[in-house]
């Protein structure tokens, strides 16, 4: 049997949901799942913010770009290191990002070289309309820094908080309850899934209110179908928000089990030439993935030995995020930074880490990769 990468899973109670939206007869795209499901989310995050259940993590990001009055030639400043999902919006807006790297001791955005480049931009009249930072295989990014310096200079902050639903700060704040606005995906590889879908939060009821309109194809209050500006169809299903609200009975559940899949995975595996993702103090992450790099100056084992070893065995493991400033789509963009992504892309990789895997499978994985590391060239 095949060992996935992360495959959703289901709490038992998905099905019951939407059954409800099924007797309801709520099948459109709106409905009483929807609400009960951006009601569940926003409880959760425990603030006063504004949830708006989106049909994906990037349609979230595109509708807070243009809230934040991205457009045509405006910069926009963001980690090199995501998803491709996490940078298209800038592109579909017509503005251009600018790539930073990733700091050593979290794998999150260099806030130091990020503070550099807004005082050398605030000197010479062009700082960006906003900045995007990504919370990283489940690490929340050093917000109280990038709050700061948002604050300092006047720009939106809108975090990508795609991978860390459920991680949370040790000062009370959870993820994706920072800066003007965050963006959750709801994916099936995600901690938890509606299937497909995604969420805006933000703390401005004004962006609230504007993304809902513009995800309903920003049809202007009339009896006909009258539009003064371009919209989309962009709102979650009431049929996924069901799932969704399943799944956020067991959140914390699934975050408690990837934390100790990690743990698992740190202490069976750790050796010298193997480093596994760092948490910073005052943080806790989902750990999403597992996520690993493997010295082969010191092992003797490249990534791809592993990845290649395990696909042999039908265990799905995937590299690391090939960072944005080196892929073909972006080649010239500028980046700051002294290439600590493309370290952790060159010799990084995800093992699996499906809350629903059993110890037994990764028992599988752990005595493949050790027997593999083991033999060494």
């Amino acid at each position: 049997m095949r060992i996935y990468l992360s495959r959703p899973h289901m709490s038992g109670q998905e099905e019951l949901r939407v059954a409800e939206a099924f007797a309801s007869n709520f099948i459109a795209p709106l409905g009483p799942q929807l609400d009960a499901f951006e009601a569940s989310v926003r409880s959760y995050l425990g603030q006063d913010l504004h949830c708006v259940g989106l049909s994906s993590g990037s349609a979230a990001l595109h509708l807070a770009l243009r809230m934040a009055g991205v457009g045509t030639g405006d910069e926009v400043w963001i980690s090199s290191m995501t998803f491709a999902g996490g940078i298209f919006p800038v592109n579909y807006l017509g503005a251009h990002p600018r790539f930073f790297d990733l700091s050593a001791a979290s794998w999150t955005i260099d806030t130091d070289i990020l503070a550099e480049e807004l005082a050398k931009a605030a000197k010479e009249n062009r700082l960006p309309k906003a900045i995007v930072p990504t919370d990283l295989y489940g690490q929340s990014v050093d917000l109280d820094p990038l709050e700061a310096l948002a604050a300092q200079y006047g720009v939106r902050l809108i975090l990508d908080s795609a991978e860390s639903l459920g991680a949370a700060y040790l000062d009370g704040r959870k993820a994706g309850t920072g800066g003007d606005a965050a963006i959750l995906s709801f994916n099936g590889n995600k901690i938890i899934t509606t299937s497909g879908g995604g969420m805006l939060v933000t703390r401005h009821k004004a962006w609230a209110d504007e993304a809902r309109f513009l995800a309903t194809q920003a049809r202007d209050p009339a009896p006909h179908y009258e539009h003064s500006t371009v919209g989309y169809n962009y709102r979650l299903s009431n049929i996924c928000a069901a799932i969704g609200l399943g799944q956020m009975e067991v959140l914390d559940a699934r975050v408690a089990r990837r934390r100790e899949i990690f743990a698992r995975y740190q202490s069976a595996l750790s050796r010298p030439g193997l480093t596994f993702m760092p948490e910073p103090d005052g943080r806790h992450s989902t750990r999403w993935l597992t996520a690993l790099i493997i010295d082969p100056e010191v092992t003797g084992v490249t990534r791809e030995d592993i990845r290649l070893m395990l696909l042999e065995h039908q265990i799905e493991s995937r590299p690391l995020w090939k960072p944005m400033h080196i892929q073909p789509l972006y080649a010239g963009a500028p980046y700051h930074g002294s290439g600590v992504d493309e370290g952790l892309f060159a010799h990084g990789l995800c093992l699996p880490s499906g809350s629903d895997m059993s110890d037994a499978q990764q028992d599988e994985v752990i005595d493949r990769v050790t027997a593999r590391l083991d033999q060494g060239r």
